[in-house]
């Protein structure tokens, strides 16, 4: 969907969540320094309700709109600017969008963004054709490595690139680390190893390989298995999880549904890593098991595996609050678009 400067214009007033009228938006627009006039307004408006972008209730002068779960999707949001707002001053949403993923559309990605992939994609493929053994294990090992260095760290762990080789190669663990966290980062190993050797299984989410992957890898860690039964918070946000085993199991039904519907394995790929994450339906280890979901969907379908090794860190935790907040997946989706890209580009995992 492409979406006018003047429609993301509006849906950034909207997605504040304060339903108005045509003549109110006119008005914020004004504010902001958008000077249009208020018949352009109402026929831009009107496209919206046509795209989904909006949704409207009463009649004639009583028409108020608000945004609707699509343009959401697709609000387009500076996370520095959002994020450096302390958390209780935001506008973003505080409890669980219960129409979010029921209403995930197939077609996430643009027909420019799905050529990019498919272009990476085929620059992949070509990369792991007649690959010697000897390669394919350095390959292998080399992706492992990253991958366990950067979601580790991205979790807070503190071991360097050059720790986590030596302790995945030589299982030599760094001098005065937390041994929590070497174990953190071997748990990785064995979750893509898990996923690598048995693609068949992760075509799809079902509650029973995403439990699986789960207890993989947060094994050792004193973290409890199954559907959490308490209610978590997130670390700077003012959004709240669902508490309830019941909700959180009827979630992941609506997840699944929306990764079997995804058009494309990119598209599940996506909804698999922020719909975990969204959801978090474990006591901990929620965020780590959806980037090793992420990479099962892409390999189950002949797909380069993601190592984010070049993400950084703050735009990573910041583009994935805002989906939490606002419900944007815009800013996560270029994070995938550039990992995948790199992913492509940089291993050679058959």
């Amino acid at each position: 969907m492409v979406i006018s400067e003047k429609e993301q214009t509006l849906i950034n007033i909207f997605i504040r969540g304060i339903p108005l009228s045509s003549s109110e938006a006119h008005a914020e627009l004004i504010k902001i320094g958008k000077k249009t006039s208020l018949v352009t307004v109402k026929r831009t408006l009107s496209e919206m309700l046509r795209n989904d972008l909006l949704i409207a209730s009463g009649s004639g002068p009583s028409t108020v709109y608000d945004i609707s779960v699509r343009g959401r999707l697709f609000a387009e949001i500076d996370t520095k600017t959002y994020c450096s707002i302390e958390p209780d001053a935001r506008h973003g949403k505080r409890a669980y969008n219960f129409d979010l993923l029921s209403n995930l559309p197939a077609d996430i990605f643009s027909k420019e963004e799905l050529d990019f992939l498919e272009n990476a994609t085929d620059v992949y493929k070509e990369r792991i054709i007649d690959l010697p053994p000897a390669i394919q294990r350095k390959e292998w090992e080399r992706l492992v490595i990253e991958l366990s260095w950067k979601s580790s760290r991205i979790e807070g762990n503190t071991y360097t690139l050059l720790d986590t080789e030596k302790l995945i190669l030589e299982n030599k663990e760094a001098p005065g680390h937390d041994k929590k966290e070497a174990q953190m980062i071997l748990n990785h190993k064995f979750a893509f190893s898990y996923i690598h050797d048995n693609p068949e299984r992760f075509k799809t989410i079902t509650r029973k390989n995403l439990e699986e992957l789960h207890a993989i890898i947060v094994k050792g860690l004193s973290i409890g298995l199954g559907f959490r039964q308490r209610s978590v918070g997130v670390t700077g946000s003012v959004y709240r999880p669902l508490d309830n085993i019941y909700q959180i199991s009827e979630a992941v039904d609506d997840l699944e549904a929306a990764v079997s519907k995804a058009s494309t394995p990119y598209v599940k790929a996506l909804i698999a890593i922020l719909g975990i994450s969204y959801i978090q339906p474990f006591e901990d280890g929620n965020k780590r098991t959806a980037r090793l979901m992420a990479n099962a969907m892409l390999l189950s379908h002949g797909c380069a595996p993601l190592s984010y090794r070049s993400v950084d860190e703050d735009q990573y935790k910041e583009s994935t609050l805002v989906f939490y907040e606002l419900n944007s997946i815009v800013p996560f989706k270029k994070i995938l678009i550039e990992q995948y890209d790199f992913a492509a580009r940089n291993y050679a995992v058959k």
